[in-house]
């Protein structure tokens, strides 16, 4: 539709008038035509910040945004009213659909989900657009990369938080202690999309913040790392281990599991000669032990076999359970919990009546004792200690029992509500629990916790950085992980229309062309990383 600037001629020329008011007309459009046109393609979760932000800064530079998801409502009520943006329909997998947006574009976002990611860079390619995501570089996106050096074109991948904002501040660092003549020799990255204390509220410690299907399968692939100068691999089964953990300073005590495969991210990061390398997801300690539960009960599995039209989450537990040794596995659960528990309070028991026995008798006891750690080493304790230790270690026993139970019990085995969603897995049916139970409310804030633990050498002698990042969210919408997912990429793409970032081919942000600015912008939206 037309948009007429002023109130036309005040001379009594009809013609003179209907000319001006056409070349007013005209000229409008020619610049609409010609302006730089961003496309977004997802309007979920992890859109809201990023869309906020390209409105303001097609607002400032009067730019084009058309955000693309295929439920209009979604995008619509993310892009509002705004004379520069659009939210349109479509289907991602309608290759004519597609085509018509990406060819309006001067710079494709996806948010899509990963597997997607590659239909829209085919048409990218073909139709000569840079592309932007925040996912990471798979093998199909690898496959185009000599066409997209050959058509001189821009795609950067691993441009979100984790990965992402992980990358840029991790070489930053990297290079700041390479130009004073150092050598890093170990590298941490613990990153977590976390519930804010505020509105913790649910034995699993845990709401929802982004893709939840990225949630339910997580780690399906285990985990290679380096660990002091061995390869290490954790198998699925043996990921969520509740009992890594780690402080995060100014902040909490968290656990953490092993991210897929860190050894790929050595070359990138050009620390070939690193003897600890190790990227990690965080998650509060009770989370990791509740999802080992879930792991072993078997609720991961994706094969269809539920026929859920008219079925209760109750009767799906009923089921599932029964074709998976539920009852074994709490037997064994319990009894290995009891029975610790028990031989713990026994051998208490011992050591309080030698106590009393010997004081009887006027015999002098040891104050110390020689004992073998968690860890497998010959340590001494006070005596008090092993006992403040043995009953912290019978309580916390009975807890996990008590938490097991308490989780399980969270997510409905006792809950009438209907499933209704045709051949479902147990994974596509935990999603559906997922979503409903975990979400964030309406007042409820999300948090990132982010931090870089660096060991590295100068001139023989060894220094530790850690560099520490926590972002809040506002509300349920205004996350902070919509906030750190959707920030560099809309700031990325910024900087490639204004040709502030100059790079051809296919990356990721490791190179000081790319982060420094990035990073630069980033501090301006409160996006600062703390070092200690």
């Amino acid at each position: 539709m037309p948009i007429y600037i002023g109130t036309g001629s005040t001379g009594d020329d009809s013609c003179r008038e209907a000319g001006t008011k056409f070349l007013r007309i005209f000229s409008l459009e020619f610049l609409m035509s010609n302006i730089k046109h961003i496309v977004l393609f997802g309007a979920g979760k992890s859109a809201t910040v990023l869309i906020d932000y390209l409105k303001e800064i097609a607002t400032e530079n009067v730019w084009k945004v058309t955000v693309a998801d295929s439920n209009l409502e979604t995008a619509k009520s993310k892009v509002g009213m705004h004379a520069l943006a659009k939210a349109v329909s479509v289907n991602i997998k309608n290759a004519n659909e597609r085509r018509d947006l990406i060819e309006q574009a001067d710079i494709v976002v996806s948010l899509m989900p990963p597997n997607l990611h590659y239909l829209i860079a085919i048409d990218c390619v073909d139709l000569k657009k840079n592309l932007l995501t925040a996912s990471y570089v798979d093998e199909q996106i690898k496959i185009l990369e000599p066409e997209i050096k050959k058509r001189n074109l821009f795609f950067l991948c691993e441009m979100g938080l984790d990965p992402g904002i992980d990358h840029m501040s991790a070489m930053q660092l990297f290079h700041r202690i390479k130009d004073q003549g150092g050598e890093v020799i170990s590298f941490k990255s613990h990153c977590g999309g976390l519930v804010a204390p505020e509105s913790d509220d649910n034995p699993w410690h845990y709401k929802i913040s982004w893709n939840p299907r990225n949630i339910v399968l997580a780690g399906k692939s285990g985990a290679v790392y380096k660990e002091n100068g061995e390869e290490v691999y954790v198998p699925y089964e043996e990921l969520f281990d509740a009992g890594r953990a780690i402080t995060i300073p100014g902040a909490d005590t968290y656990a953490y599991y092993p991210n897929r495969d860190s050894l790929h991210y050595i070359s990138l990061y050009d620390l070939h000669h690193v003897e600890t390398f190790l990227r990690t997801t965080l998650r509060h300690p009770e989370f990791c032990f509740g999802w080992k539960n879930i792991i072993d009960l078997k609720l991961t599995d994706e094969e269809k076999v539920y026929r859920t039209d008219g079925m209760s989450y109750a009767q799906f537990f009923r089921e599932h359970f029964e074709k998976h040794g539920f009852g074994e596995w709490l037997s064994n659960m319990l009894t290995t919990r009891l029975n610790y528990a028990t031989e713990m309070m026994q051998k208490l028991m011992q050591l309080i009546e030698a106590e009393q026995e010997a004081a009887q008798e006027g015999v002098e006891t040891d104050e110390e004792i020689m004992m073998i750690d968690e860890k497998g080493d010959l340590t001494t304790l006070d005596v008090d200690d092993v006992k403040d230790k043995a009953a912290e270690s019978v309580a916390y026993k009975m807890h996990e029992a008590n938490l097991s139970m308490k989780q399980l019990f969270y997510l409905g085995l006792d809950d009438r509500t209907l499933i209704n969603k045709g051949l479902c897995s147990a994974a596509d049916v935990l999603q559906i629990i997922l979503e409903k139970k975990l979400s964030l409310q309406s007042r409820d804030k999300d948090m990132i916790v982010m931090m870089h633990d660096i060991d590295y050498r100068i001139n023989n002698i060894q220094s530790n950085i850690k560099s520490t990042l926590a972002v809040k969210g506002t509300d349920n919408v205004h996350t902070a992980m919509a906030t750190t997912v959707g920030l560099p990429l809309g700031i990325a793409a910024k900087l490639i229309l204004e040709g502030q970032i100059k790079e051809t081919g296919l990356h990721i942000p490791v190179k000081p062309g790319i982060y420094e600015p990035v990073l630069k912008e980033l501090r301006k939206h409160g996006i600062i990383f703390h070092e200690e």
